[in-house]
């Protein structure tokens, strides 16, 4: 009988330090596996893809108490234009587009969302129709007393195709995730010309 305790005390002395090893190392491990890779960068004239949309951007500019594209902007406002070639790769007309590049300017609220416009006829949040490319300006306004930047820095997100979603089990276009980071020259004006391929 003593030896029966014995020999339980011993088993649970291992398993407890068995355990703790485990819980160890699942730590270090996962420690090391939080470390997260840089996000890419990506080339100012390449084609992106972001799963509903093939971008192309254009050109950067600022813009400062111009109409721009219909765009109500404040009297004397100063402006961010991005301008970029868009094409819908999905079967259906959307303007699911406004989260798609996410602008990283300390002068741009990331709460803020750009205002949308078609450079062709100046009309505001339209629907993009599937595999017609379109030229659009992505504006963002600037807040008074903003110093216009040399650059303009963005994150450009995808989203994942899913048949069926697991909350209405209906088809569409989830899990938004950065595909990496597009810096563009901030030209001066709509005349600034647009980034060679």
């Amino acid at each position: 009988m003593l030896e029966n305790a014995g020999s339980r005390l011993k088993a649970w002395l291992v398993a407890g330090i068995g355990t703790a090893a485990a819980i160890a190392a699942a730590g270090v491990m996962g420690a090391f596996g939080a470390r997260h890779e840089p996000m890419p960068v990506l080339a100012p004239a390449s084609r992106i893809e972001t799963g509903q949309w093939l971008l192309r951007p254009l050109k950067a500019y600022s813009a400062e108490g111009e109409n721009l594209y219909g765009v109500p902007l404040k009297p004397g406002a100063k402006a961010l234009v991005l301008k970029l070639e868009m094409t819908n790769r999905t079967a259906k007309s959307t303007k699911d587009y406004f989260d798609v590049l996410q602008a990283n300017q300390a002068t741009i609220d990331p709460a803020t969302k750009p205002f949308i416009a078609l450079t062709r006829d100046s009309t505001l949040s339209p629907e993009l129709h599937p595999g017609m490319p379109e030229k659009v300006a992505y504006i963002w306004q600037l807040p008074d007393g903003a110093t216009l930047p040399a650059k303009l820095e963005l994150t450009v997100i995808r989203k994942t195709y899913k048949q069926r979603d697991n909350l209405y089990g209906l088809p569409g276009w989830f899990n938004p995730a950065p595909v990496g980071r597009l810096t563009l020259p901030v030209g001066r004006g709509p005349d600034t010309p647009d980034i060679q391929p």
